[in-house]
């Protein structure tokens, strides 16, 4: 099972050397606030938002110190809105009064800001600071599970159980291509099985359309020639960069579970 974990990562690496970070961000703080609103919508949606609340909160203290209903208005595209601005307030907050208006790049630290788990600290540590981490959103779990790497379904005990089968040095790239692979290919409810580059290492190949053409009218984003979801794509991502009005619904029936925060 190791062997082909890592085959498998090795596979997923081949196919998206360009994997990255969904969420547009310039600074630990962008990325934190951006992990946080990613719950329960798109990082499309969050993209889209994100300009404007950064505009007018560019610090944490600049957060800390706004009207909360100014606050949820600007942040009601992504749902869950007055949960969502609560956390953004208290993280905020903790950051000016217990962390000098920095994001700390410690678990520890980052998992006791409002709003924030160990999905979100693993995001923001493994993109921002470098410090490698297993991030295991919606995507990652199911895929972990199909592929046979664990059973579990509670996200800690995931982590756990793939941080034994992988070097530690992969677990920030390894978590970018898993969510790539499970957005485009691997699908929570139809997995386009036939178009699948992996098929012949997984476990549970046949779950999902297994007929090659039909299963490639399945791909999505830059695989399947549509816009990807940051409106400013890294350099090297071979598809479009999102448009920043288009696309997704607001709210809890957007894609539930496509993003990798949480909400207190």
């Amino acid at each position: 099972m190791v062997r082909r974990a890592r085959k498998i990562n090795r596979e997923l690496a081949e196919l998206y050397p360009y994997a990255h970070p969904e969420l547009d961000f310039e600074n630990p703080f962008e990325l934190l606030v951006a992990t946080v609103l990613s719950a329960q919508t798109t990082d499309l949606r969050v993209n889209q938002t994100t300009p404007v609340l950064f505009a007018k909160y560019p610090t944490p203290e600049d957060m800390a110190a706004a009207v909360p209903e100014e606050l949820e208005e600007i942040i009601r595209p992504t749902g869950f809105f007055r949960a969502k601005a609560r956390s953004l307030l208290g993280l905020s907050a903790a950051l000016r009064d217990r962390f000098g208006g920095e994001v700390p790049g410690r678990l520890e630290d980052l998992v006791t800001l409002p709003g924030v788990g160990r999905k979100t600290a693993n995001v923001v540590l493994g993109n921002a600071f470098g410090v490698p981490g297993i991030t295991v959103d919606t995507h990652f779990g199911r895929l972990a599970r199909r592929f046979g790497w664990t059973a579990e379904e509670d996200p800690e005990k995931v982590e756990a159980a793939v941080a034994e089968i992988f070097p530690k040095s992969e677990w920030t790239m390894l978590s970018h291509r898993v969510v790539f692979h499970g957005r485009r290919v691997c699908h929570s409810r139809k997995p386009a099985c036939g178009a699948c580059p992996i098929a012949p290492l997984c476990p549970s190949y046949g779950e999902g359309e297994t007929d090659p053409e039909k299963a490639r009218k399945l791909l999505k984003y830059e695989l399947g020639g549509q816009p990807g979801q940051r409106l400013r794509p890294p350099a090297g991502y071979p598809g479009q960069a999102a448009a920043p009005g288009a696309g997704g619904a607001a709210g809890p029936g957007a894609a539930a579970g496509d993003g990798q925060g949480e909400v207190a």
